[in-house]
């Protein structure tokens, strides 16, 4: 592996941008180099009906051909010179070259960069690039992710726009998070239409909003010794952060997150005590798991108070025995749902404006937060069908 560490960093401060700063959501290149015949057709159909942002190819008239929904970027090597690009029909022209000083040669075309970085000479190219560049196209030689985070960096408030080749989509995955926004855009070489269709879900950008109502508590009732579990998560979370947990899929409850003060024990800002072995959890695409389901490294929601969500991962689930308490409540349009949770003050759930309610000091009248699904579930999906949970 080359050796990158002794790069000068200090010198790369973010350029004063046009205002417009970084692209906050991602988007997705598909390189046609190199694929022919079959696949390249299937691919290129794909990458239309997905909605890809752009192609990459080194042939024109295929990039003619595309349809104005599609951002067209020529591939061309360094020593094509301006005069030999006029009149193109393209949105980018990328070259190998970092000299341009000339303006594109198509009136609509912007220049973008293609670059190799293997050392700290080059990494230190690709910085000063990413800062001067509308469009840099980055290969990493080296499969650490740090000279990929020190191009971020350099790139911050330039308005320049990164875009990172990925082997596969579990390597889109990754580079998408790098320095939590990660490279702007990924380009990838598909051995498939799947390729495309799983690279464009990879770089959509999903706002996680659950439509929380508010529960009035009806009953509570100590029920005895029971298994419940801890959900500790990869995430610190926040003061009104919960999951969202019930016995019934008609309705569950907004668990609280182990963020604020205990007695005799420090917090833990990483956990819900979240309830009975049981019990549905909601996870992201509207899809539930029993708690006792739950895995390290599976995403799990985390909602806030006010409805908005995000995914995190479960860094373990403990389950242990302890007594229980069944917590009873009516919706708002009359259904009666049911947690049962650890009978003990430190477990807590959320109400109305991120108010925090320790559930042994619980009682008739109180509310609480929770979400009322439309649908039934089998085998945590949805599905519309008569259920009777009691």
């Amino acid at each position: 592996m080359s050796d990158v560490s002794d790069i000068v960093t200090d010198n790369i401060t973010p350029a004063v941008g046009n205002g417009e700063g970084r692209r906050v959501e991602h988007f997705a290149w598909i390189d046609l180099r190199g694929v022919s015949g079959d696949l390249r057709d299937a691919v290129l159909q794909a990458a239309i009906h997905h909605r890809i942002d752009g192609i990459v190819s080194d042939d024109l008239v295929l990039l003619s051909d595309l349809p104005p929904t599609i951002r067209r970027i020529l591939a061309v090597t360094a020593d094509h010179q301006p005069d030999e690009l006029t009149d193109l029909t393209v949105d980018i022209v990328l070259s190998t070259s970092t000299n341009h000083n000339t303006n594109p040669p198509s009136g609509q075309s912007q220049w973008g960069t293609e670059l190799i970085v293997s050392d700290a000479t080059t990494l230190q190219t690709a910085c000063n690039a990413v800062r001067s560049t509308p469009w840099t196209v980055l290969t990493f030689t080296d499969p650490t992710k740090i000279p990929l985070e020190i191009v971020i960096a350099a790139a911050e408030n330039s308005g320049g726009h990164t875009v990172t080749v990925v082997n596969d989509i579990t390597d889109a995955e990754i580079v998408k998070l790098v320095l939590e926004h990660g490279s702007d855009g990924l380009l990838l070489t598909p051995t498939s239409p799947d390729d495309v269709a799983t690279l464009a879900q990879v770089v959509t950008h999903r706002h996680h909003t659950i439509p929380l109502v508010e529960l009035t508590v009806t009953g509570i009732e100590h029920i005895g010794m029971g298994d419940r579990a801890c959900i500790d998560t990869c995430s610190l979370l926040e003061t009104d952060e919960g999951c969202l947990i019930g016995s019934f899929a008609s309705g569950m409850f907004l668990s609280c997150s182990e963020t604020h003060p205990l007695p005799y024990m420090p917090t833990r800002p990483f956990r819900w005590n979240a309830g009975a072995v049981h019990s549905y959890v909601l996870m992201p695409d509207n899809r539930t798991r029993y708690v006792s389901e739950l895995r390290a490294g599976q995403p799990i929601l985390a909602i806030r108070s006010d409805g908005t969500a995000r995914e995190v991962r479960i860094g373990r689930v403990k389950i242990e025995r302890r007594p229980l308490l069944s917590i009873t409540a009516t919706t708002p349009d009359g259904a009666t749902i049911n947690v049962i949770t650890q009978d003990d003050w430190h477990v807590r759930l959320l109400g109305p404006g991120g108010t925090v309610n320790n559930v042994t000091e619980l009682k008739t009248g109180d509310h609480l937060l929770g979400y009322v699904p439309t649908e039934s579930r089998h085998v945590g999906l949805p599905i519309t069908e008569f259920c009777d949970e009691r």
